[in-house]
């Protein structure tokens, strides 16, 4: 039995007088983690109170309540007149006292076990700089009626009606929400569909990794552009499918390419973007979009069809999509909703026949098995009272302004460096460099100019130099300045 002056308990408690958390708690957990690290061992004395509250600097009360605690979750027995002493048997023979100045409640930096690590699934790295910064084409959180959803969202949290129904778990999702979800879909996007051939997941990655475990085995074949969405590519070789690539031209994905290969080889699946090609931005041509069915008909394919923006379009009405006109079951389509409305108000959808949705909800009742059906009800609320329609015609006005204001720039300060076509819709500008320009170089320039260029939206091998600019979240000025500083950014990477 070692004598409680041994024990350092300086070394081994360290309280912080700016924390929410009780001195005793404090003084408690500390102790409790150096017995479960050895650091006290089975029959080591604890001083008495009056000498831990001088040890300590506490009041003696605290160090009693402590003492209580310790006793109450068993680490400790306390004998009357005799005094505390550590309940917990641990193997070693030698108590091993922590390193002066350390603290116990350091986090192991490392794992002390072996564990896979994914490089397919590295992602790139955020601003961590808060720098004026670009992306690849995402709304403007400025611009969202917070007071609207937030009303809704108290109004419904509030409504005894409710209560019961937000307390159950369902993978179904809110029926609410996705009778006027597939209402919605219907009128927007020419759909034919039902609640029952609709579900809600958390985001449109989520549709795209739970459409991957259902559809695909590793060695599949998988068709995507030559140059295409990083998120789904990450996933499809995740999962251990073979990739190939097939050019995107002016049209779109290019299905003679497709056919040949269809020809040859098994495909089981073709992602694509057709509304506006991610990164090109160009929209899949009509006479394309029936070969493409017809090809899924012939060779037995699953078309995986994303269309991540389709509620952004300015100068004409978006073409519909594909599973609007597919007649054999062969299409899964995939979005996104409420993308222009605060983070917190968006979800993801997946369309498809009834009997791929019900696998759906196996999987998601795995991954998400709460859902969020207070959420689900005010968006609900948002599609049946209209809000969101009026909500996208205006918003979609000011990204029309940006845009054009960033292509009057862009025609004006850098004609001699970049070529890009005025996209019909979404919230982003493929620009492409005339002259050669070694991009990493350019993102450095850029940084140093404070404007953070994230690697994912730069494109570059032996054919292409080309940037994704997305416009959707700087506003006029921002973009006037955004436009001035890769003018001299792509000047002084042309000098190093």
């Amino acid at each position: 039995m070692s004598s409680p002056v041994e024990i350092p308990i300086q070394s081994l408690v360290q309280l912080d007088s700016t924390s929410k958390t009780p001195i005793y708690l404090q003084i408690s957990t500390q102790l409790i983690n150096a017995i479960q690290r050895q650091f006290l061992l089975h029959g080591n004395r604890l001083p008495g109170t009056r000498q831990m509250s001088s040890l300590l600097k506490v009041h003696r009360n605290t160090i009693v309540k402590a003492y209580d605690e310790l006793e109450a979750q068993g680490w400790i027995e306390i004998t009357p007149n005799v005094g505390c002493f550590v309940m917990a048997k641990l193997e070693h023979e030698k108590v091993r006292f922590q390193p002066k100045n350390a603290s116990l409640q350091l986090y192991p930096s490392q794992c002390g076990f072996q564990f896979d690590k994914s490089t397919v699934l590295d992602f790139p790295a955020d601003n961590e700089d808060n720098l004026l910064s670009l992306n690849d084409g995402l709304p403007d959180i400025r611009l969202t009626e917070v007071a609207l959803s937030s009303r809704l969202y108290s109004s419904n949290l509030n409504r005894k009606t409710n209560r019961f129904s937000f307390a159950q778990t369902s993978i179904n999702g809110n029926l609410y929400f996705r009778k006027n979800l597939s209402n919605y879909l219907n009128l927007s996007r020419g759909l034919h569909i039902s609640s029952n051939q609709i579900t809600i997941t958390r985001s449109l990655e989520m549709c795209i990794y739970i459409a991957t475990e259902i559809i695909l085995r590793p060695k599949d074949i998988v068709i995507v552009g030559a140059l295409s969405y990083y998120v789904p590519n990450m996933i499809f070789n995740q999962k251990g499918v073979t990739v190939k690539t097939i050019p995107v031209d002016e049209e779109g994905l290019d299905v003679d390419a497709l056919r040949v290969i269809c020809e040859e080889k098994t495909v089981r699946m073709v992602y694509l973007t057709p509304h506006h090609h991610y990164p090109t931005t160009v929209t899949l041509s009509a006479a394309r979009r029936i070969a493409l069915l017809e090809l899924a008909e012939k060779y037995g394919f699953v078309i995986l069809e994303d269309d991540f923006d389709y509620d952004f379009h300015f100068d004409r009405h978006p073409l519909l999509p594909l599973a609007s006109a597919d007649q054999y079951g062969r299409v899964v389509y995939i979005g996104s909703f409420g993308k222009s409305l605060a983070p917190g108000f968006r979800t993801g959808f997946m369309v498809a026949p009834e009997d791929f949705i019900l696998e759906t909800k196996k999987y998601l009742n795995i991954l998400d098995r709460q859902g969020d059906v207070l959420m689900e009800q005010v968006l609900g609320e948002l599609i049946e009272e209209g809000n969101i329609h009026r909500y996208l015609k205006k918003a979609n006005k000011i990204y029309k302004e940006r845009r054009d204001f960033l292509a009057e720039l862009l025609e004006r300060e850098l004609a001699s460096e970049v070529r890009f076509t005025l996209p019909s819709g979404g919230l982003a500008v493929w620009l492409e460099f005339i002259n050669p320009i070694n991009l990493m170089k350019l993102k450095e320039s850029a940084k140093e100019l404070k404007l953070f260029i994230p690697q994912h939206i730069l494109y570059q091998n032996q054919h292409v130099s080309a940037m994704r600019m997305g416009f959707g979240h700087i506003n006029l000025e921002e973009i006037r300045e955004i436009v001035f500083i890769l003018k001299l950014a792509i000047i002084q990477s042309k000098l190093k």
